[in-house]
């Protein structure tokens, strides 16, 4: 089932894909179109700045813990800096 479910997914992506590129062709070469393949073209464009990809810190895999780059930096505790010497 996950198979099927993978080959969907990219089906769909596939063709909205192409139904984009297909809005953004006839925009270029055709003198006549117009709001509906502006629309088309907008809202895909829009959609490709979200970020999908981004998921809860927990869940992500090689996500580097809240206090690590603080303690790789040298740095002292919550944005307080210590003055040594």
């Amino acid at each position: 089932m996950t198979g099927t479910r993978r080959w969907g997914a990219r089906g769909a992506v596939l063709g909205l894909g192409a139904l984009w590129w297909w809005a953004v062709l006839r925009l270029v070469v055709v003198p006549g179109a117009g709001v509906l393949e502006a629309t088309v073209v907008a809202g895909g464009w829009g959609l490709s700045v979200l970020p999908v990809h981004c998921v809860p810190k927990g869940r992500a895999s090689g996500a580097v813990d809240a206090g690590r780059w603080r303690r790789g930096a040298g740095g002292g505790g919550r944005g307080v800096v210590s003055r040594r010497g």
